[in-house]
């Protein structure tokens, strides 16, 4: 069993709370934003799971993640700016799911945990996205005369765009076949230039996450797509990854393909 503590209790905080308990851990912390209406009350009264371990204001953080060994945000890259620091000096391990940094943002956060506690940060925790990763390092075997695009779907209330997972596969691909540029959708008389790797966001309804790879040649077309169906599977990848960063000792950062033994 393995104590954790979930920033934020939305739908992927409680996705990830009852997948936790469903598998024999303890919810030992809970954390929502000063102004949240759900402060003080149990993960119960909430009818989250049969837990009476109470939702703590993020003004009394220490608190929340005292008796906890790992501590697993989905939150938002200002509140986790803060509150990563604050778990790394406290000593207990991070799985850390929020997408969104920007680049100052995103070295301050991993500099708070690189070299001070076991870490798990990816911008996906789906295990089939984790071997689409995999999957788009092979890429490289193309020869010239195959061009690259990527599309993602993702649901109206998301904020950042292109999502955390299409930017990890492009930075992949840029590598694997060499691209110099990315270019954001097309407008007007814009011909693809050798070189670029075409990526598209779309936000519509309530799409948990679709991510497309497509490799087309002058004669044929490979098509690599993950769906997701609901946040539960992101839900199962980060309690995986708090039961695997729980074991580990080496204060560094892992990604899931470390968690997946796919590095």
């Amino acid at each position: 069993m393995v104590n954790l503590c979930i920033s934020g209790v939305g739908r992927m905080g409680q996705a990830i709370i009852k997948d936790a308990v469903a598998r024999g851990h303890n919810i030992s912390g809970a954390i929502e934003a000063p102004t949240c209406p759900v402060i003080g009350k149990s993960l119960r009264e909430l009818g989250v799971c049969n837990s009476d371990t109470k939702i703590l204001s993020a003004t009394q953080f220490r608190e929340a993640i005292a008796n906890s060994d790992v501590f697993i945000s989905f939150s938002v890259p200002a509140a986790d700016v803060v509150n990563i620091p604050i778990v790394a000096d406290m000593g207990k391990r991070i799985v850390l799911g929020t997408t969104g940094f920007t680049p100052d943002q995103n070295k301050q956060v991993t500099a708070a945990m690189s070299g001070k506690v076991p870490a798990v940060f990816s911008p996906n925790y789906s295990i089939g996205v984790n071997i689409l990763f995999k999957l788009a390092a092979q890429l490289s075997a193309f020869p010239s005369g195959y061009d690259i695009s990527l599309s993602e779907i993702h649901h109206t209330d998301k904020k950042d765009a292109p999502s955390g997972t299409a930017k990890k596969i492009e930075q992949i691909i840029m590598q694997a076949r060499n691209y110099n540029k990315t270019v954001y959708g097309r407008e007007g008389i814009s011909p693809r230039q050798q070189g670029e790797l075409e990526s598209v966001a779309i936000r519509a309804g309530g799409v948990p996450g679709i991510h497309d790879v497509i490799v087309a040649g002058p004669n044929e077309m490979l098509r690599i797509e993950h769906t997701a169906f609901t946040r539960d599977v992101f839900a199962q990848g980060a309690v995986v990854a708090a039961e695997w960063i729980a074991k580990q000792n080496e204060p560094k950062i892992y990604s899931m393909s470390d968690v997946l033994g796919l590095a």
